[in-house]
């Protein structure tokens, strides 16, 4: 998800663009699970993502609660910007996971293609995106996007 974020120096560590979800509601990712169950654990560093669509549900979720340095920690070093500004009136509605190739415990890299709706005032729209996921030292890394 790179549209929807603009690169350019150090963002605070403090920096959110929305409020995180209470550890019993809903997770933005709309897995299912809890927030605290799911993508919330890997936002407050208490565990890294599994798979490459783990990170990719845990990004979304990021994005959709302005989680900037999340982002930025979990964007391979060599794509990686200094800093992001994320669009704080965009309002992050549903993920739609459409392909997951590869990206699994035991792999090296994946590919996850997937679409974000969103909401930009009274406009709506689709955010759609080929991922590309890398592991390294065990831990995946958004490389890029198309």
């Amino acid at each position: 998800m790179t549209s929807a974020a603009r690169a350019s120096d150090p963002a605070p560590a403090s920096n959110r663009t929305s409020a995180v979800p209470a550890p019993g509601d809903r997770c933005p990712c709309l897995s299912g699970e809890t927030y605290a169950g799911c993508c919330g654990r890997y936002h407050s560093g208490a565990g890294n993502a599994p798979t490459a669509e783990a990170l990719m549900r845990s990004r979304y979720s990021a994005f959709a609660v302005g989680d900037q340095p999340y982002l930025l920690r979990t964007w391979h070093p060599s794509t990686r910007p200094d800093r992001l500004e994320l669009d704080g009136d965009l309002q992050w509605r549903r993920l739609d996971i459409v392909e997951t190739s590869d990206g699994g415990p035991l792999d090296g890299q994946g590919v996850v293609r997937f679409r974000a709706h969103y909401r930009d005032g009274a406009a709506r729209g689709i955010q759609e995106e080929t991922s590309r996921f890398v592991r390294v030292d065990g831990v995946w890394l958004y490389l890029d996007g198309e």
